[in-house]
C-alpha cells in the first residue's frame, strides 16, 4: 500500500518568525546590478546568485566572507564562478561564540594543489562554534 504524501504548509506565524531573522544584503557577485557580471550567456543574462534582484536574503547577523574576502567570486581560480563558501553573496551568517578553526588555523583555506579550497571544517570562514 502506497504511503500518503504529507505536504504540510508552513503556518504564517512560523514563516514570519523565519523571515524576521533574515537580512537583505547587496549581491556581491553582480555588485547589486542583477546582471551576470561575466556576461557568459549574453549581456542580458541575470545574475545566478540573486536571480536578477541585486539583493539576497540571508540569516543575520552577517559578516564578510573570509574565503572570497567579500567579493562573491571563487578565489584562487581563473574560472568565473561564485564563491563556494558564501554562495556568491559575499557575506555569511556570523557565528556567535566562536573560536579559531584548528584545521586551517583560522585562515579558512585548505591548501590543496593546484588551487586551495575552502576549509571543510569551518566552510572557509576561519572560525567555528565554541565547544
Amino acid at each position: 500500500m502506497a504511503k500518503k504524501s504529507q505536504n504540510t504548509a508552513i503556518a504564517p506565524e512560523k514563516f514570519e518568525k523565519i523571515e524576521k531573522n533574515k537580512v537583505e544584503v547587496k549581491c556581491a557577485f553582480c555588485k547589486g546590478t542583477g546582471k551576470d557580471p561575466f556576461q557568459l550567456l549574453s549581456k542580458l543574462s541575470n545574475c545566478q546568485v540573486c536571480s536578477g534582484k541585486g539583493k539576497v536574503k540571508i540569516t543575520g547577523p552577517t559578516m564578510k566572507c573570509n574565503f572570497c574576502n567579500g567579493t562573491g567570486v571563487q578565489p584562487y581560480t581563473t574560472s568565473r564562478v561564485h564563491c563556494l563558501a558564501c554562495g556568491g553573496v559575499g557575506k555569511v551568517t556570523k557565528i556567535e561564540s566562536s573560536q579559531k578553526c584548528s584545521k586551517c588555523n583560522g585562515t579558512g583555506i585548505y591548501p590543496r594543489k593546484p588551487h586551495p579550497v575552502a576549509c571543510h571544517i569551518c566552510k572557509g570562514q576561519g572560525v567555528v562554534r565554541k565547544q
